[in-house]
């Protein structure tokens, strides 16, 4: 586990930048009209900590020419913490009950799944532990939290990591536990997660042929494994 220390007081993006940062690393370059964060040597490092779908485009047109790197943290434990509304005094702290893992980064890459087969492309999930700094705001803005707004995402530490170069990589997330054949809830069981992460799922790999629909099962797609990788 690797412990965060000083990067605790900057943006969970900036902080993220630092820590994957090595000697040598040139950040926030040009290249063919898109601002890279890192460039090293060859490969281009992009670190995303929202929605894939505003950076599909730039994805898709480096892709076809050089080596991108998307990293991904996801929040395997976060802290909420309320602020005053003009200083930084904290009025309350918890933990969610949430908590992230690997898999959830399908809940993003179904905006772009045919890039998993591109072989100028990968991508390195983070799991991390984060705090998230909340403000509240006037009128209804954010409403679904209840008028509190996010002010800041700082990461606490890095919990482990995981890089996706290769079509298999993303083959041995499913568990060897399935049968032969199987369908998203069967695949949601199995793992452990909500049903709706386990369609992503089956939509991405479909997508690339990592598994292929022989069937229903009910009102189930039923899968199997393509054989492919």
């Amino acid at each position: 586990m690797t412990e965060i220390g000083l990067l605790n007081e900057r943006s969970l993006h900036a902080s993220l930048k630092d820590w994957y940062a090595s000697p040598g690393d040139q950040f926030e370059v040009q290249v063919d009209g898109y601002v890279i964060d890192i460039v090293r040597d060859e490969l281009l490092i992009e670190i995303q900590t929202a929605s894939f779908a505003s950076i599909k485009r730039k994805l898709i047109d480096l892709t076809g020419k050089y080596q991108v790197r998307l990293i991904y943290p996801v929040a395997a434990e976060k802290w909420i913490v309320k602020l005053a509304d003009h200083d930084n005094e904290e009025l309350s702290r918890r933990k969610s009950p949430k908590r992230g893992r690997i898999e959830d980064v399908f809940r993003e890459l179904v905006s772009f799944p045919k890039l998993i087969t591109n072989p100028n492309f990968s991508i390195e999930v983070l799991l991390i532990r984060e705090e998230e700094r909340l403000r509240r705001f006037e009128g209804k803005r954010n409403w679904r939290r209840r008028g509190w707004g996010i002010d800041e995402r700082r990461l606490l530490e890095i919990v482990c990591c995981q890089l996706f170069e290769k079509p298999s990589d993303w083959r041995d997330l499913l568990p060897d536990a399935l049968d032969d054949q199987f369908t998203t809830k069967d695949l949601a069981e199995t793992m452990g997660v909500k049903s709706s992460l386990a369609q992503k799922m089956a939509y991405c790999l479909s997508k690339v042929n990592i598994i292929e629909m022989t069937g229903k099962k009910g009102r189930f797609n039923l899968y199997k494994m393509s054989g492919l990788y």
